[in-house]
């Protein structure tokens, strides 16, 4: 009885490791690329990002400027290019969204 007990045992353990053995290896992936990118996605994400760091100068500039880091007369040297540097990323951007995909 005790024989078959531990036969039993060792049968479940095996059935056990046996279905968890897929779960515990490291899955392959199908590329090196994390992600691949089509070209009209990677131009959005180019935009997209111009914007970001477009506002991102323009709140930087708009800070430094309150706190007094930057004087009236570079602010307003620096705050022009920067908003048309803003503005052209957004245009490019709503131009790109717009516009109609072959899907």
């Amino acid at each position: 009885m005790t024989a078959a007990l531990a036969l039993a045992a060792l049968l479940a353990i095996a059935c056990v490791v046996l279905v968890a053995l897929p779960f515990l290896r490291e899955p392959e992936p199908a590329t090196d690329h994390l992600d691949d990118l089509d070209p009209e996605a990677r131009e959005r994400l180019e935009l997209a990002e111009a914007r970001d760091r477009a506002l991102e100068a323009l709140r930087e500039l708009e800070a430094d400027h309150r706190a007094g880091r930057v004087d009236d007369e570079s602010y307003r040297a620096a705050v022009g290019g920067l908003r048309r540097e803003a503005a052209e990323a957004l245009r490019a951007l709503d131009a790109r969204q717009d516009r109609p995909t072959d899907r």
